[in-house]
């Protein structure tokens, strides 16, 4: 992190999608003003007046879950909070990548600059600090339903600034109290309520399913790309691009993916040379793709709308209201927004993948494309892209498995004081892999879609195409014969991951609003 790093302000409400993105791309810097830490403090000390007037408050001076009814006197309250933190610390399986972790820990430490969880401004600072210093606590991916938020893996969060557990600085993984130590602080005394506000939320599945929306993203705007490159490769027609088709349809993604392709398309030697062949239609892989496509993106818009609203809340319970001295009891913490919209983007991540897979099948298959059988001259002593096929058609399925929703599963948990639960962690959390199955398909595709282009030459096609098409030759060579086939998709893949394509597709495709 360098000392220019734009400043990410906690507690305004106000963090945009660009703002989260640059979060899980890399290290930030957090902060709070003046205004955000008076609100803190006046909340933490609504806190403090409840405790002093001997209120029974729920998560204040009370157990958890069935055990609300217990009254905690007041000497054990901050053992309560302790005990909470160490017991809740029961996750299990591999640990979450450090941008997972990372833009959980902004989540969380924005969440509660609101100022509504009665937490002390000193968690805030020391949650922003372990962020601005790239202190990533060591959080197991699995054990939360999305009940009462993201309790196990928030309380190895807790735990770590508490001096307990593991955490990842400069790259090694080492105790959170040896690196508490070598950055100059002191682990976490928690105060009442602190443990159960740092406990309660759903940063981890909103984090993990903004990490699954932005990975989808980009592979969206790459298949858009490769979409046009395979209509470029079959010598498909723009006919079914004309505006005026979508416009009679009406909806939004489909207008401005149809304007899309036109675009990409625009001034192809390769399209006017069959202009005015016989063929009259093509297979729906090239026809319905602003159809398809298009409605994938108003999935993936409206998915990400809710999780932008998701990212900027306030949802730990109970809620604290100094305006009134109050700390109200709610359901905040509920993960079924994160878990729909995780399920949503996971449908349309799923069929851009699909929709791709059958655009590569199409190519290697000589008898649909016209092209040399599996992309490759001499085809029998070289098997060409035979097999890339075959692993698109896996990753293809892979992701029609995963997309099966995780919201509308439910188990009953905490003795059924938590009798619907939202999975929205594994409905995010899965979002990963089915990513990168579809970013492994789209790369596929490039490679398949530029080499069918190759057999068109000297005739070329739009100079956007064509600027695609030169981006990967810097990387992968034409495929003459056949050669260890794996890191050409390696390199193709990272094309994707890395947003390489976003910038082509940012200056053709219509704003969505």
């Amino acid at each position: 992190m360098t000392s220019d790093t734009p400043l990410l302000p906690l507690g305004t409400g106000r963090l945009t999608l660009a703002d989260l993105r640059r979060a899980w791309r890399g290290a930030v810097t957090t902060g709070i003003d003046a205004e955000t830490s008076g609100r803190i403090a006046a909340n933490h000390q609504t806190v403090c007046d409840i405790v002093d007037a001997g209120e029974t408050v729920y998560g204040i001076n009370t157990g958890f879950g069935l055990l609300a009814r217990t009254r905690i006197p007041r000497e054990d309250l901050t053992a309560l909070q302790r005990n909470l933190v160490f017991s809740h610390c029961a996750g299990t399986g591999p640990r979450l990548d450090d941008a997972v972790v990372r833009l959980m820990m902004v989540l969380k430490a924005a969440s509660l600059a609101r100022g509504h969880s009665g937490v002390r401004t000193d968690v805030v600072r020391m949650l922003a600090e372990l962020i601005n210093r790239e202190v990533y606590p060591q959080i197991p991916s699995k054990g939360s339903v999305g009940a009462s938020g993201d309790l196990a893996p928030l309380a190895h969060l807790a735990a770590a600034m508490l001096g307990v557990g593991t955490v990842r600085l400069d790259g090694r993984t080492l105790p959170a109290a040896a690196a508490l130590r070598q950055i100059g602080l002191a682990p976490l005394q928690l105060a009442p309520k602190e443990g159960l506000a740092l406990l309660n939320g759903t940063q981890v599945s909103t984090a993990l399913a903004l990490a699954g929306l932005f990975a989808i993203e980009d592979a969206f705007a790459s298949a858009l790309v490769t979409g046009a490159m395979s209509v470029e490769a079959a010598q498909g027609s723009d006919a079914p691009f004309d505006p005026r088709l979508h416009a009679l349809r009406g909806h939004p993604g489909q207008i401005q993916t149809a304007a899309t392709y036109l675009r990409l398309l625009s001034g192809s030697e390769i399209r006017r040379s069959h202009r005015d062949c016989g063929r009259v239609q093509d297979p729906y892989c090239l026809r319905c793709q602003p159809q398809v496509m298009g409605a994938a993106l108003d999935l993936i818009r409206a998915a990400a709308e809710t999780l932008r609203i998701e990212a900027n809340a306030v949802t730990d319970n109970p809620i604290v209201f100094a305006e009134d001295a109050t700390a109200i009891s709610g359901g905040n913490f509920h993960g079924e927004p994160v878990a729909m919209a995780a399920d949503t983007l996971a449908i349309a991540g799923a069929e851009v993948g699909a929709l791709a897979e059958r655009r590569i099948a199409l190519l290697v298959d000589p008898n649909l494309s016209g092209l040399p059988a599996f992309l490759v001259d001499n085809s029998g002593l070289h098997s060409g892209f035979m097999i890339a096929q075959v692993s698109a058609a896996a990753l293809a399925s892979e992701n029609k498995s995963l997309a099966h929703p995780a919201s509308v599963d439910s188990l009953p948990t905490s003795a059924n004081q938590e009798d619907h639960v939202s999975m929205s962690t594994f409905a995010a959390r899965r979002l990963g892999e089915l990513a990168d199955n579809l970013t492994g398909i789209v790369g596929i595709e490039l490679l398949a879609a530029a080499q069918g282009i190759e057999f068109h030459r000297p005739l070329r096609s739009s100079e956007l195409v064509e600027h695609v098409v030169a981006r990967l030759r810097q990387q992968v060579p034409v495929y003459g014969e056949d050669r260890y086939f794996a890191p050409d998709i390696t390199r193709a893949k990272s094309m994707v991951s890395a947003g390489s394509l976003n910038q082509i597709v940012d200056a053709v495709l219509p704003s969505g609003g």
